[in-house]
């Protein structure tokens, strides 16, 4: 078995087919959205490929450490997760075949006028071991 996370992404990727931001959508499509990934992830939990999943709050900030006595710097002239990132799932499968099966699934999950997204999943290998250095 191998792990993979499954990236939901608010932009950086390219557009969903039905790209309405969802602080566009009523309430009964995020309803019917946040349903559709309940019950994806309870059928994985069914098969034992189900690991984690989270979606993420609009809140958040980048860290750095600035040097010994001085304060952490919080803020750059970059895009910050919390403007690209909506959410994740982790999964754990057989085959990296597997895992792009499952992405295309959840891509399906239903949008505004209870449509199907069609988003783009970032698909990624947990990192299994170090890399090996070689000299």
């Amino acid at each position: 078995m191998a792990k993979y996370l499954l990236l939901k992404h608010y932009r950086g990727a390219p557009a969903a087919v039905n790209d309405v931001p969802m602080d566009q959508w009523t309430p009964e499509e995020i309803s019917a959205h946040v349903q559709y990934m309940r019950d994806f992830a309870a059928r994985l939990e069914g098969t034992g490929e189900f690991v984690d999943s989270q979606a993420l709050a609009s809140e958040g900030t980048f860290v750095r450490y600035d040097g010994e006595g001085r304060p952490p710097v919080t803020d750059g002239p970059f895009a910050e997760t919390k403007d690209l990132i909506a959410g994740w799932m982790v999964i754990d499968v057989d085959s990296y075949e597997r895992a792009i099966e499952l992405a295309g699934e959840l891509s399906a999950a239903p949008g505004a006028g209870g449509e199907t997204i069609h988003e783009w999943l970032e698909v990624r290998p947990f990192l299994a071991e170090p890399p090996t250095i070689t000299e």
